[in-house]
């Protein structure tokens, strides 16, 4: 066997590896509102996931992805020792789903794209020279462990005082519902296009601009608006002393607006956080290949389908921690918490996506769950679980980085 073909072997391994933590640790953030609140059922979830993250992932998460993603790397210091890029990303991959399974088995939610990143910075250090690392970029990336659960926690906080406030504190709830869920429903359908639209499809080339992506989802979101409208309306009004029947009817309401919301996350995060997996594999593949070093590579349909297989079986097989954590641990959710929460944390990607502010998926869906909490005060918050998770979160890199320089080492030793 040759040595082109040992690397491709071991990067589709170590890309499944990778692929099988995220949906083990990030897909468990994105269904975890829904499944703490009880508007789905753990199957359920994994149904979902399964179809659209496998989805996002084979139809939008292709194009070229680049070899060394989010530019804290200098590739072109290595361009004239290909075989030190294969090494690197090979332990980058592997150091990186080491982490994510030992977060997950504790069921810690953290940042897949912080533990690449940690491990590619780790790799590069030893592998290139310290001054390979755009430090910047770093610091950048460390910034978002404040901005994204901040951010995300305002937001949710304040959607569910007005949640609160319009509806669930009236004396007639269903009544009230009918006049102001419709808006909460525009504003999902609104949000959940943009998200599609930047951050599921523009990986294939397809860039409609800003202005039109806007006008596109304000008008997604009015339509979905009227048709929920319909339905809400359509739900009899009972008398005055079932006002308890009223809760229900309103909670099971926001349950399917949050089932909508996360199959939308679904499909993103597919697209999206799947090049975490395909990325360095992907780079892996086209130096084998090749023989150079590229600044971005073509990904093969069969490594976006691996990646697609991984996340739906890492979801299956060891998600259920990180959604207990995220979903029962952090703070008591109903559905109408539960969609505050995913609402904040799509309009605060959207936001981010807009102004580049550096954000953390995972970090901002926790921040959000937080923020839903605190409505109901600190003593709602279960503060031991929360240190916990954020000190999982400030580990993340260094952890990437030091597996990654031990793998890096061994590999080097082993395959040169």
């Amino acid at each position: 066997m040759d040595q082109a073909t040992i690397y491709i072997i071991l990067a589709a391994a170590f890309g499944l590896f990778m692929a099988w933590g995220i949906g083990a640790n990030d897909v468990a953030n994105a269904m975890a509102p829904s499944v703490g609140s009880k508007a789905i059922t753990i199957r359920q979830a994994i149904v979902i996931a399964a179809i659209f993250e496998f989805a996002g992932a084979i139809l939008a998460g292709g194009g070229v992805t680049s070899t060394i993603r989010t530019g804290i790397v200098d590739a072109s210091l290595i361009s004239g020792e290909p075989e030190l890029l294969v090494y690197g990303m090979l332990a980058a991959l592997l150091a990186a789903a080491v982490w994510l399974m030992v977060a997950s088995r504790f069921g810690w939610p953290v940042s897949t794209t912080h533990s690449i990143v940690g491990a590619v910075v780790g790799f590069a250090a030893v592998g290139i020279g310290m001054s390979a690392v755009h430090w910047p970029q770093v610091g950048r990336i460390a910034l978002s462990w404040i901005v994204s659960p901040v951010l995300a926690g305002t937001i949710a906080l304040l959607l569910f005082l007005s949640v609160q406030r319009l509806i669930l504190m009236r004396d007639y709830p269903l009544k009230y519902a009918r006049r102001y869920c419709p808006i909460y429903i525009f504003l999902a359908g609104f949000f959940m296009t943009l998200i599609t639209l930047f951050k599921g499809i523009e990986h294939i080339g397809v860039n409609l601009g800003a202005g039109f992506s806007y006008l596109l989802a304000a008008g997604i979101g009015l339509i979905i608006a009227l048709v929920g409208a319909w339905f809400i309306y359509r739900i009899p009004l009972e008398p005055q002393k079932k006002k308890d029947l009223h809760y229900d009817v309103v909670e099971r309401v926001f349950g399917v607006l949050m089932v909508v919301t996360a199959c939308c996350m679904a499909f993103a995060h597919g697209s999206n956080d799947v090049a975490n997996a395909v990325g360095p594999l992907a780079a892996v593949v086209a130096v084998a290949t090749s023989g150079e070093v590229a600044h971005e590579a073509p990904v093969p349909v069969w490594v976006l389908v691996l990646g697609g297989l991984g996340i739906v079986f890492g979801l299956a097989t060891y998600g259920h921690r990180v959604i207990a954590t995220v979903g029962t641990k952090i703070t008591f959710l109903t559905p109408s918490r539960g969609f505050a929460a995913g609402l904040a944390a799509a309009a605060t990607i959207v936001m981010a996506s807009g102004t580049g502010l550096p954000i953390s998926t995972t970090h901002t869906l926790v921040g959000a769950v937080l923020g839903v909490g605190l409505v109901r005060g600190i003593a709602a918050i279960n503060l031991r679980v929360v240190g916990t998770i954020f000190l999982s979160w400030i580990v993340t890199v260094p952890a990437g980085a030091i597996l990654a320089i031990i793998f890096f080492f061994a590999l080097r030793f082993l395959l040169g």
